[in-house]
């Protein structure tokens, strides 16, 4: 089997999002079952939480793999290639591996299915789910930190016995499935939580707060505060002045010395992440891994997190572009703080997509208002919402609207608007991020700065 072809049938099992089928973690662990558990040949961090959760897993895997160790990472969704969803220290699974193991595991699943030990086959996240746990036993990682896809309580990598639960900071998405209140949604989260395991978490909405304590009790699980990893105070290099580069570089204490955290990850929101990051691989020495403050220093600077406020510097006429995933409130709120920080002064032009059950006016409302025109656009997604949606979701924040039906069509009108001069910025759905990425790679490779 050839690695389109496993693609092409993973993507015509469609999405659990579209799907009406009911989670039910007893499925994925039949499926786990007759791959002789792959999960438990490996230990594993499991983080959980609405934002945050995919920077804070690959800061943490950076910080591993620094310390020596051969770490797995599962993130979701993908940017460009679904590859990317799995990695050994920094390097995407083949598309000859993920082909061979694709067909395993695919094999399994419809043998279940024919002798009734499955009502139906495994869904899209499951099957990769499954795949992933395959591949990194096989490959024999010593950690893998491992991103829940949605939710936790319920989510397929739940089937794991993690030694380190995390959980990120938490706001509305997904309501239909988590619930139409915070407390519902931490309720969801903290479906990780195993008793007597460390659980390392940031003080954030009350309710949230509230809601967690009652799981962490109720589940004997131990907490972790990550607080003594944010930093002390502003960096001083967080200055609007100050490059991009500098501005997530300050002092901080771990483990007793005193190390210079300098990450690629910009954005006063990516300090909880760090945090977070950092404190998981304290705790991580408990287990008998070996981390020292100069492999959180090291590792921390080596992060990898393309789509995160990722720049493409102004060249052969094209404009500067930043390239930034907010498909939520809470990360269009991150990304409007941090374009406010780092161009306070530039016109910015803005390509922006997104998902029909995504909070698109409120995100607009938030955006709209920082560019001086917005091209609204869509990917070639069942659940993306048209370009006119957009564009009438978006038509209280007073700013200037086209529409373009495809990415490369918005791209170039956007470079058009901007001018030698201006910013472009591309976000909303991970989808379009991903796709923008894809045509910007073809000129230059962007590194994340």
């Amino acid at each position: 089997m050839t690695y389109e072809t496993a693609v092409r049938q993973l993507m015509e099992l469609g999405l659990e999002l579209t799907s009406s089928r009911k989670f039910d973690l007893a499925h994925m662990r039949r499926l786990a079952e007759a791959l002789d558990n792959p999960q438990r040949r490996f230990p594993s961090v499991l983080i959980a939480g609405t934002n945050g959760k995919g920077s804070t897993a690959a800061t943490l895997a950076s910080i591993v793999q620094a310390a020596g160790y051969r770490t797995g990472l599962y993130t979701s969704p993908h940017l460009v290639e679904i590859n990317e969803r799995m990695q050994i220290n920094q390097e995407p699974v083949s598309d000859a591996e993920f082909a061979v193991i694709y067909e395993r595991v695919s094999s399994a699943a419809q043998d279940l299915v024919a002798r009734g030990e499955l009502p139906w086959h495994p869904s899209f996240f499951e099957m990769l789910t499954a795949i992933m746990f395959e591949y990194f036993a096989s490959t024999q990682v010593e950690l893998a930190i491992l991103e829940v896809g949605m939710g936790g309580r319920l989510d397929a990598t739940n089937i794991v016995d993690p030694c380190i639960s995390v959980i990120t900071d938490i706001d509305f998405d997904h309501q239909k499935f988590l619930g139409n209140t915070l407390p519902e949604i931490a309720r969801e989260k903290a479906g990780i939580m195993r008793p007597g395991g460390p659980v390392v978490l940031l003080p954030q909405h009350p309710q949230v707060n509230d809601a967690l304590g009652h799981e962490i009790i109720a589940r004997n699980a131990r907490p972790v505060s990550a607080v003594r990893n944010m930093p002390p105070v502003a960096p001083a290099e967080n200055d609007s002045a100050a490059g991009p580069e500098a501005r997530g570089r300050f002092l901080l204490e771990v483990m007793g010395q005193a190390v210079v955290i300098d990450s690629p990850l910009p954005g006063r929101h990516q300090w909880r992440n760090l945090a977070l990051a950092i404190t998981a691989a304290e705790e991580l020495r408990q287990f008998g891994f070996k981390i020292s403050p100069e492999g959180v220093q090291q590792g921390v600077r080596q992060t990898r997190w393309p789509g995160r406020f990722q720049i493409f510097p102004a060249e052969a006429g094209h404009p500067e572009t930043v390239l930034d995933v907010a498909h939520n409130p809470a990360g269009a709120w991150a990304l409007r703080s941090t374009l406010s920080t780092f161009y306070p002064d530039r016109p910015l032009t803005l390509v922006f997509g997104a998902m029909r059950d995504k909070a698109i006016a409120e995100i607009a409302g938030i955006l709209f208002p920082l560019a001086g025109s917005v091209i609204a656009t869509s990917v070639a997604n069942p659940r993306a919402a048209s370009p006119a949606a957009i564009a009438e979701a978006g038509r209280p924040a007073g700013t200037e609207i086209f529409e373009e039906e495809t990415v490369p069509a918005a791209l170039e009108r956007a470079q058009r608007l901007a001018g030698k001069t201006g910013v472009v910025v591309i976000t909303g759905s991970i989808y379009i991020v991903g796709e923008a990425l894809g045509i910007l790679a073809q000129g230059k490779v962007g590194e994340g700065v």
